[in-house]
């Protein structure tokens, strides 16, 4: 069989008609306009919520009480995470050395850690993953103090320009600020702006940037924001949970483009731990209103039945 020979005059028709075939580049959303579908939803809310997204293809923001703090509940782990990837990086950890648990890290018969016996071996590894995948409440303290404890963690935010969020829990002169927000604070901008670091490759290095993206790219926890667009899109994303606060920082690769967004709630009147808590609910409809906003020409909606995989969160 006789080929053709590849001459430049080939190559160039052919990138011609690639490009023809190319979809043309889809108008961004005017953030201003999404507000307003938004705004009614957190003024009718029975307690605090606040909303922070960012186009990250135009850097056009929006914020609905993005800078007042809030409890951080389980997104404090991504802070945890990255001071252990800060003490990776100074050499005083290895990602994949072997840990032994010990009976004194047991925090609860619900965490996977919390079941290791005593003196089983772990890779560092496997507990960032279980404590950002899984939430896991005993791996991520064994790391909160892998990572250099409390302290360690606000002087990392502190230097790199985060002015509310921090570590309240087991930190020395934070009991106060503990009793009121619980295991760490910050506002809907700050833990938004530190996902954008990690996707961008800003924080501590690209390479444990890119790692950590990995990790946050593998939730088991998508029954709020996450159920509210496809499956086949990819996110980082971490959520959290107490009774009268609920929240999410959500990265989504969109096809338009990426966008980022953060919703926190406080003072719930409903505490529910029940699939159409207050806060779940505000946050599906925020992660919904974004969805459909930023790719309107996707007519996919959850599949019906979707609510009877549905659970509580934490």
């Amino acid at each position: 069989m006789l080929k053709r020979p590849i001459t430049r005059l080939s190559v160039a028709v052919s990138l011609l008609i690639l490009a023809g075939c190319q979809p043309a580049a889809q108008e961004r959303p005017d953030l201003i306009a999404v507000g307003e579908r938004i705004a009614p939803i957190i003024d009718a809310f029975d307690g605090r919520a606040g909303v922070y997204v960012k186009d990250l293809v135009t850097g056009q923001e929006l914020g609905m009480n993005a800078n007042d703090l809030y409890p951080t509940a389980s997104m404090i782990k991504v802070p945890i995470m990255v001071s252990v990837f800060d003490r990776i990086e100074q050499g005083d950890l290895d990602y994949q050395q072997e840990l032994t648990y010990v009976d004194s890290l047991f925090y609860s018969d619900a965490d996977i850690a919390g079941e290791l016996r005593e003196n089983a071996t772990v890779a560092l590894s496997e507990m960032v993953f279980l404590s950002i995948s899984k939430s896991d409440n005993t791996a991520s303290l064994w790391l909160q103090e892998l990572g250099g404890t409390g302290v360690a963690i606000n002087e990392w935010l502190e230097e790199h320009g985060f002015e509310g969020t921090r570590m309240n829990s087991r930190t020395p002169g934070r009991r106060g600020d503990w009793e009121q927000y619980g295991w760490g604070q910050t506002t809907p901008r700050e833990m938004a702006r530190l996902m954008e670091m990690i996707y961008n490759g800003d924080a501590v290095s690209p390479a444990a940037s890119q790692e950590m993206l990995r990790v946050l790219q593998r939730p088991w926890w998508d029954d709020e924001a996450l159920s509210q667009m496809p499956p086949s899109i990819e996110v980082a994303s971490k959520n959290g949970a107490v009774s009268a606060s609920k929240s999410e920082v959500v990265l989504v690769h969109a096809p338009s483009g990426p966008y980022l967004f953060c919703v926190i709630t406080a003072d719930q009147a409903d505490t529910r731990w029940e699939a159409d808590n207050d806060g779940y609910m505000l946050i599906r409809a925020v992660s919904r209103i974004l969805w459909e906003s930023f790719e309107p020409d996707m007519t996919w909606t959850p599949a019906e039945g979707s609510e009877r995989y549905a659970g509580s969160d934490e």
